[in-house]
């Protein structure tokens, strides 16, 4: 059995508190009116104090402005402070909101990896089935989290889904036409459904796994076979849903028939390297001595598989809508080209290129500290294409990575760290029911 060990502990509620201090800062140092906007935007001015003195000795000369002029410049820049401090606002619930969705796709993508590998029988991947499964206990937890966001989204509390504001939806033709699925209560039957039944199947096959243990028969083992299978066409269905609500309609005037599989391989590779993290760290404490290099291998091929997968889908779907350069498609990468262009064309090179390189070499796949070091580089990767999801939708071109970001990061890593060791500790690490056990502990490559 797994002990779940006091450093680690204290280490997640550290992360935790100190994370939860840096989100309520971030809350409380944006900006509560257009007034407190006007004064940054002020301030800012004020640090280019030449140009500043050139302007105002042009308009000493162009004093044939007429009051007319004048009242629409201060209309205009009222109606530009109010937008900033919208944007300005949304900065710390949109990074929250990349954090919880971020850590939650890792534990849904693990129980979506650990589905398949019951649907067709694998053999290699036993001795693994006990980390998949604590990795996706946090599902749970993570859709409470979520769930709440969305209620409090649907209440007004942030302006990320410009949808759900009645004022925005009374000017907009297009989300007009698509109110028969963008609304609140739609939106949240959805949540609501998905969730259940993702957590349905987590329970459900953890309780038959543990049955397995001690039963005399696999009576539990083909169950669990044939429910994984349905709950793969399940998942398939509800995953592309799932990327459209939370994700596609931050942008509501855009869409993207790829952009179902562009999430999923975002969340396959994240999951995975969480997996060969989680099983790597144990290893070095003494546990899971039925885990070899091979099992680590293998692992690390689908690392090397999905991130060439993950790229496959982002440069398909960046080729096609650049090519056709449609208005309607093309502005989402517009956006991200000329704001985001740092984070959106290095998360290319931390996806796809890092791994590229180095787990290309078989032999680097069995080095423990290559695969961390590798993991580490591709969870910040797919960290930063979850910002590169978000943010342009709901901040804008008013973006950087500062408390806000990095606190929220901290706080869901510490909850998710707390929750899936303890679940560790709820049973033996090795599913000895399985009837192909034999194969998984003796797997070699």
């Amino acid at each position: 059995m797994y002990t779940f060990s006091s450093k680690l502990k204290t280490f997640s509620f550290a992360l935790m508190i100190i994370g939860l201090l840096g989100v309520g800062y971030g809350f409380l140092s944006t900006p509560s009116s257009v007034e407190d906007v006007k004064l940054m935007m002020q301030d800012s001015h004020e640090t280019h104090s030449e140009v500043a003195t050139t302007h105002q000795a042009e308009a000493e000369v162009a004093v044939h402005d007429t009051s007319a002029d004048v009242e629409t410049e201060a209309h205009s820049d009222d109606a530009h402070a109010e937008h900033v401090l919208h944007l300005l606002q949304n900065k710390p619930w949109s990074s929250l909101y990349i954090a919880l969705f971020f850590f939650f796709m890792i534990s849904l993508g693990t129980l979506a990896f650990y589905a398949i590998q019951h649907a067709s029988q694998a053999g290699w991947s036993i001795v693994l089935f006990r980390v998949m499964e604590a990795i996706a206990s946090y599902l749970p937890v993570g859709a409470i989290l979520l769930f709440v966001f969305f209620v409090l989204s649907s209440l007004h509390m942030n302006h990320l889904f410009t949808w759900m504001d009645p004022e925005v939806v009374a000017h907009d033709e297009l989300i007009q036409n698509k109110a028969g699925y963008l609304n609140v209560p739609f939106f949240l039957i959805r949540a609501a459904i998905y969730m259940a039944g993702w957590i349905w199947y987590q329970q459900h096959s953890r309780k038959l796994t543990l049955a397995q243990d001690n039963a005399s028969d696999i009576s539990n083992y083909t169950k669990l076979f044939k429910r994984s299978a349905a709950f793969l066409v399940f998942f398939l269905v509800t995953e592309s849903m799932m990327s459209w609500d939370w994700i596609m309609s931050l942008d509501p005037h855009w869409y993207s028939t790829l952009f179902g599989w562009y999430v999923f391989a975002s969340m396959i590779v994240s999951a995975i390297t969480t997996i060969a993290l989680v099983s790597i760290y144990l290893k070095g404490k003494g546990y899971l001595e039925f885990v070899n290099n091979s099992h680590l291998h293998d692992l690390a091929k689908f690392m090397f598989g999905f991130s060439i997968f993950w790229t496959y889908l982002w440069f398909s779907q960046f080729m096609l809508i650049w090519y056709a350069n449609i208005p309607e498609e093309v502005t989402y990468f517009v956006t991200r080209f000329n704001d985001y262009r740092l984070p959106f064309l290095g998360m290319v090179v931390l996806n796809f290129v890092f791994p590229l390189l180095v787990l290309m070499n078989s032999d680097y796949k069995r080095v423990n500290w290559f695969i961390v070091c590798t993991g580490i580089v591709i969870l910040i990767g797919h960290y930063i294409d979850i910002f590169v999801m978000v943010m342009p939708a709901t901040v804008g071109d008013q973006w950087f990575f500062g408390i806000s970001e990095i606190s929220s990061a901290i706080l869901i890593l510490g909850v998710f760290i707390f929750v899936v060791f303890n679940a560790l500790t709820k049973a033996p690490l090795l599913a000895k029911g399985n009837p192909f056990i034999k194969e998984s502990e003796h797997f070699h490559y």
